[in-house]
């Protein structure tokens, strides 16, 4: 297996896309990868809301992009939009969270969001996670029941261009602690 140097290495967040429809299949195929990953407590709290309509989009894009969100509209253009949501458990996720103070979904839907984004590559789609949304009004707009929060959003399609740019890295050294914190 070369998933690091063929997938990870080199996936980029891609903001300009094809206007070609993106395959449902292939969607459903990212969502199974998205589906694999690991969650506190197995409590799996994923759940993925995909925009595929453009008359949909559109509206949804209007309301989720308004007011200070507004420099992401970009995101419009892109053939998809999956709204990640969070279906909230009490023990992993309150209880955990006053125990630990870390909020745990937070966790297990970044590496299921994770999971998607390289099964995209790898299917040769692009991807960028998009933190920078209202999410009061995404909730509004999908009419999401009591306890389900958006966290995220990706936008997905056939990149405009190859993905080829390199980006600057911090080096190993400056990242990489063995045995204490300098």
């Amino acid at each position: 297996m070369e998933t690091f140097d063929t997938i990870v290495s080199t996936r980029r967040s891609v903001r300009k896309y094809q206007a070609k429809k993106v395959d449902r299949e292939l969607i459903a195929q990212c969502v199974e990868a998205a589906r694999m990953a690991p969650s506190a407590e197995n409590v799996q709290p994923w759940r993925f809301i995909v925009i595929d309509d453009e008359a949909v989009k559109h509206e949804f894009c209007k309301s989720a992009f308004s007011g200070i969100y507004s420099y992401m509209k970009w995101a419009e253009k892109a053939p998809v939009i999956v709204v990640l949501v969070a279906k909230l458990d009490m023990l992993a996720n309150r209880i955990g969270k006053q125990i630990q103070g870390t909020n745990y979904y937070l966790l297990d839907m970044g590496i299921s969001g994770e999971h998607f984004v390289l099964k995209a590559h790898e299917l040769g789609l692009g991807s960028c996670w998009i933190g920078w949304f209202h999410a009061k009004k995404t909730r509004k707009f999908f009419k999401l029941p009591s306890g389900h929060k958006a966290v995220s959003l990706i936008s997905m399609g056939y990149p405009e261009k190859p993905v080829t740019r390199e980006r600057e890295l911090r080096q190993l050294d400056e990242i990489l602690y063995f045995n204490e914190y300098r």
